[in-house]
């Protein structure tokens, strides 16, 4: 069996240690949706041991406070599924009035047509930058 989690990082690296990764998805309506992957193939939070599960509720919980600081958001959405890939891992995702699905789920049929393209502020690319900075500092 193959997994696009175990095989690939999933996305653009932004941080990492032994347990876990946070990446960025492409995705060009969602410019800074992230998600944290646990590195070891397992499906569900009660997989993990209650010290592992604190650690990536922190990294989640860091993420989601390092997004709302650089970006503002209106929304950050937490979710953790795993219907179509079976490997804990958590989307972390802001969320802004303007974009495309606001107020419903990403995954819902959109509202708009034309949301939010570019990520307030910077660059994507100096945003990436300041955003795996931020997640080092607080992680470390």
């Amino acid at each position: 069996m193959t997994c696009e989690l175990c095989d690939t990082d999933g996305g653009k690296l932004l941080w990492r240690d032994k347990f876990l990764r946070v990446i960025r998805v492409d995705d060009a309506d969602y410019p800074m949706y992230c998600r944290v992957v646990w590195n070891a193939h397992v499906g569900e939070m009660t997989d993990l041991g209650e010290l592992q599960r604190q650690h990536l509720m922190g990294v989640v919980f860091a993420l989601e406070q390092a997004l709302r600081n650089l970006l503002n958001p209106a929304k950050i959405n937490l979710a953790s599924f795993g219907n179509q890939t079976p490997h804990l891992h958590w989307h972390v995702i802001p969320r802004f009035q303007d974009d495309r699905h606001f107020p419903q789920p990403v995954w819902a049929q959109a509202v708009r047509m034309d949301g939010q393209k570019q990520p307030p502020r910077v660059s994507d690319e100096t945003l990436k930058e300041e955003l795996a900075k931020v997640l080092a500092s607080a992680l470390q």
